[in-house]
């Protein structure tokens, strides 16, 4: 039976990338400018012991003509990771980019994830395998799995797989954590004298994979446009039924850029930034005493209808909270053989015999419903599932009850009917923007030319982005660059330091300039959906964020 694919599918499949113009001149084989040595944006002393053979390496850009033609390379990719948009083109420019550095050189791609290299599983790509996948969602072509990468018997696995293909390249493409296992795996090969180079591509739907040289990770910008549609499609509900507030959590574990950037493109009634709850040390209470009195105000005009943005993280940014999850996670590393034996109630008990006093009042004053979900298995980095706890319904509750309390003292006559929503897998395999299919395919590439000119222990970059993508540079950052020591398992390992939210940069200053206004009025805004074909202006622009950063 023939594949079926839409009219859309059909067309994306014709779209043509856009690269920087240093590649458009000369293609992927193309001469490194090297900039001055660099050092780990954090604990310097222990990452350069850790890292010896890739620390201080210098930063790089592509600016100059072409070199000679490139040697014979077979090279390897791996998606890592949950799915973020534009990770097909990112294979499909460093696909292309090979091929352009030597029509012979070949590229395999290793199914599910990290686990493709050490069990060896791939497939070799052709034009044929590539040309179904470009400009389309998903990480279906080959897989992605969240097997970390960090352990030495793993890393031999690669090494003799990757000889016995001929592999001399490996491309990683993933978040924060799966570059911090890049990191590791190209310092072991290096450290072996493998000749097998190792380079990264920054991905992360939540954006919190950023730098002065990473200006944002690919999927971001498609992803705040595939949710700021379906919060526009809600408030123009809630501004057409006027009987609802709606509760919407957004995806974003550890940082709010999501959500910031939703709510810069939404304009809500109401929006929680994360990073601005820990600055300002706000409590539980705190947070949802200031929604209760937006709900109030609006009753007050005759609105008891809004729409309130909740970063999925935002329960590990409210203080006691934090340090309760931070107990929680070091105590079930270390006992977790025996609290796995317990039964529900056990659970609880020997928690609450655990922890200090001050986390034991937080833990004792949430609903039983939210105390079960900190108690649910760990990530693979041994942190709470943030996602699987209902932090939208939590404030819902709260805020319901404090309204109660209002009314019973005759403070507050609206009605509080709500709903609850969470957007998270509606926006990780979505067809790439403009933007997120040209800056992916311009990852890929540039990956492609920092093979050619031999390094490893790099991540991909490209940069000023608010420009035409002819004017973009590309180039590579040190993967240690980025790194610094975090507390995980209950040990201090090194890894890439996420980047939050930063509360006196444009984005955020915008936000807090607008948001009373939001409060007062009906200031929505309804984005719709991503256009992929029309004006530049209405197809090509890259996030709000973006675009107030410069």
């Amino acid at each position: 039976m023939t594949k079926q694919i839409s009219p859309l599918q059909k067309a994306r499949a014709a779209y043509k990338p856009k690269l920087p113009k240093v590649f458009m001149q000369y293609g992927s084989n193309v001469v490194p400018t090297l900039g001055a040595p660099t050092e780990s944006i954090a604990d310097q002393k222990e990452i350069n012991a850790l890292f010896p053979n890739t620390y201080g390496l210098p930063v790089i850009t592509f600016e100059k003509g072409a070199s000679d033609a490139g040697a014979l390379v077979k090279a390897g990719v791996i998606l890592s990771g949950g799915q973020a948009p534009g990770g097909h083109n990112v294979i499909a420019g460093l696909y292309d980019g090979l091929k352009k550095l030597n029509a012979s050189n070949e590229l395999y791609g290793f199914k599910g994830g990290p686990s493709g290299l050490t069990d060896n599983s791939y497939v070799l790509f052709d034009d044929a395998f590539i040309d179904e996948y470009r400009n389309t969602g998903g990480f279906d072509i080959i897989g992605s799995g969240r097997t970390k990468l960090e352990k030495e018997d793993q890393f031999d696995k690669v090494i003799a797989n990757c000889k016995a293909l001929g592999i001399t390249a490996l491309v990683v493409i993933g978040g924060d954590d799966s570059n911090t296992n890049a990191c590791m795996l190209a310092e072991y090969l290096l450290k072996k004298n493998t000749g097998i180079q190792v380079i990264g591509c920054p991905k992360t739907i939540d954006g919190d994979l950023k730098n002065e040289w990473i200006e944002t990770s690919f999927g971001f910008d498609t992803a705040t446009k595939v949710y700021s549609e379906i919060i526009g499609n809600i408030q123009r509900d809630a501004n057409s039924a006027k009987k609802y507030w709606h509760f919407i959590k957004l995806m974003g574990r550890s940082a709010s850029h999501i959500g910031l950037e939703c709510a810069l493109k939404t304009q809500p009634t109401y929006a929680i930034i994360s990073e601005e709850v820990a600055e300002k040390k706000m409590t539980l209470r705190q947070i949802v005493t200031d929604i209760a009195k937006a709900v109030k105000t609006r009753a007050e005009a005759g609105k008891d209808f809004g729409v309130v943005l909740v970063p999925e993280g935002l329960i590990e940014f409210v203080p006691e909270v934090k340090k309760l999850i931070d107990e929680l996670n070091d105590l079930l590393a270390e006992n977790a053989a025996h609290f796995d034996t317990l039964s529900d109630d056990d659970k609880l008990q020997f928690v609450s015999s655990k922890l200090t006093s001050e986390s034991n009042q937080a833990f004792s004053i949430l609903p039983f419903s939210i105390k079960q979900q900190l108690l649910m298995d760990r990530d693979p980095h041994g942190n709470v599932q943030v996602s699987r706890i209902e932090t939208e319904k939590l404030l819902i509750d709260l805020v319901g009850d404090l309204l109660s309390e209002w009314k019973s003292k005759g403070e507050y006559k609206g009605k509080f009917s709500f709903q609850n929503h969470f957007l998270g897998y509606e926006g990780r395999c979505a067809a790439p923007s403009n933007f997120d299919a040209d800056y992916c395919y311009s990852l890929g590439y540039t990956a492609s030319a920092l093979i050619g000119a031999g390094k490893s222990g790099y991540l991909s970059s490209v940069r000023f982005l608010t420009k035409p993508a002819d004017q973009w540079v590309a180039g590579g950052v040190p993967l240690t660059m980025m790194m610094n020591l975090e507390r995980r398992h209950g040990k201090d390992k090194p890894v890439i330091k996420k980047a939050l939210v930063e509360l006196d940069k444009k984005p955020f200053l915008t936000f807090v300039a607008n948001r009373e206004k939001w409060i007062a009025e009906d200031a929505f805004q309804y984005p719709g959906p991503i256009q992929y074909f029309g004006p530049t202006e209405v197809c090509d622009q890259p996030t709000i964020t973006i675009q107030l950063e410069h």
